[in-house]
């Protein structure tokens, strides 16, 4: 016998997932120029020159050492880089011992939920959400996913979260930039949650954690992201260079429990814990080193900015409802006719490919990834305007 959860989570990707691959079907089918792909979210520009001139030092350098383990939470000059890093942008108060470097920020997500999950406890996601956060929460932490419903400018709506907390709930999950919508939360909502979370905290005679999913902190366009744990001091910190330095399929990223996480030795040391039973004998050691040496370094976003203008601005003038992102590379319109489903199956007979909704807590709106090629994007603009028209 063997597990019908874990069967059934191997055999049904996700739908993101299966827009891609079948992408990937009909480009072999009438070639990779004539499919227009906006499933996922894999960085369009190059890393930076200097990810392939810091390899091409590392890679002559002792090949023991540096194909070797490091520490299970990550080589300690690595991680002491990266807090010196945090410092100086935010003033983080951090150090070495804060920090487990993870494959990525799933994770070091999975990492954090196991840590802080007991039998009972609920951990609430903020529609919209990235939808592994149920798999992470509910097959790999055993704890229940509770998704608060959204708010029509896609910032936090605080009275339907109030009403998500009782005293099974364990952490509040935030994503800003925010995947699927680009939102980027205020600080003056992030003053509020904070705000609430501690009030519930207090009435429920336990921490209320803030975990803050980060792998877009560097894809925004003119507004504040505010370092959380400066807001509300039980937060804990998930990130990934994936985004910025253009390195998805390279899986590194950290979580940080801060000093002023209550009890964060013990936190921290649950967090190791987790990585350990969830397998992870340390993240990859290469790029550990790569991230440590280029603190601060993103590849060119600007192309990010250039799409969203082209996509968002066409998309409006077509008669598509859409709040206007401040970050990430995702544009979350409504559909014509509130049915994302029917719309995306349409959009594939065109070959063009978009994520319904649903999966993301908000039926009735498709995510475009537009991290792609300006080209092809510019190309796709008159499917959208067809779609719109019903065509």
């Amino acid at each position: 016998m063997i597990s019908s959860e874990m069967l059934r989570l191997g055999t049904s990707r996700s739908v993101i997932r299966e827009l891609f691959e079948y992408g990937n079907q009909r480009a072999a089918v009438v070639g990779r120029e004539h499919v227009f792909d906006f499933s996922l979210g894999n960085p369009s520009v190059p890393a930076p020159p200097e990810v392939a001139a810091l390899l091409a030092k590392l890679v002559c350098e002792d090949p023991v050492s540096l194909h070797g383990y490091t520490s299970a939470p990550g080589a300690p000059e690595v991680r002491a880089a990266v807090a010196e890093d945090l410092n100086r942008r935010f003033a983080a108060g951090v150090s070495a011992d804060h920090l487990y470097m993870t494959a990525g920020a799933a994770a070091a997500l999975s990492a954090c939920f196991k840590a802080l999950a007991l039998p009972g406890d609920e951990f609430v996601a903020i529609a919209p959400f990235f939808p592994e956060y149920r798999c992470f929460v509910e097959q790999g932490a055993g704890a229940k996913l509770v998704v608060c419903p959204a708010a029509q400018d896609f910032q936090i709506d605080l009275s339907a979260l109030e009403g998500c907390l009782n005293e099974h709930t364990k952490a509040v999950i935030v994503n800003s930039p925010n995947n699927p919508s680009g939102a980027v939360y205020t600080r003056e909502t992030l003053t509020a949650l904070a705000d609430l979370l501690r009030d519930a905290s207090a009435r429920y005679g336990h921490p209320i954690y803030l975990i803050s999913d980060e792998p877009y902190r560097e894809i925004v366009y003119g507004v504040e992201v505010p370092w959380l744990p400066a807001l509300y001091g039980n937060t804990l910190v998930c990130y990934s260079w994936s985004k910025s330095l253009s390195l998805p399929g390279q899986r590194i990223g950290y979580a940080l429990v801060p000093p002023c996480v209550e009890d964060w030795q013990q936190v921290y040391a649950a967090v190791c814990g987790a990585g350990r039973a969830l397998g992870y004998v340390n993240a990859p050691a290469l790029f550990q080193r790569v991230v440590a040496q280029l603190p601060g370094n993103t590849a060119d976003l600007s192309v990010y900015r250039e799409n969203r203008d082209t996509l968002y601005n066409a998309l409006v003038e077509a008669g598509y409802e859409c709040p206007r992102p401040d970050g990430a590379f995702y544009l979350f319109p409504a559909v014509p006719g509130g049915d994302a489903g029917a719309f995306s199956r349409r959009a594939m007979e065109k070959d063009l490919l978009v994520v319904p909704g649903d999966g993301f807590g908000c039926p009735g709106h498709v995510r475009i990834s537009y991290c792609v090629q300006p080209e092809m994007l510019r190309r796709s603009l008159e499917l959208f305007r067809r779609l719109a028209r019903s065509e």
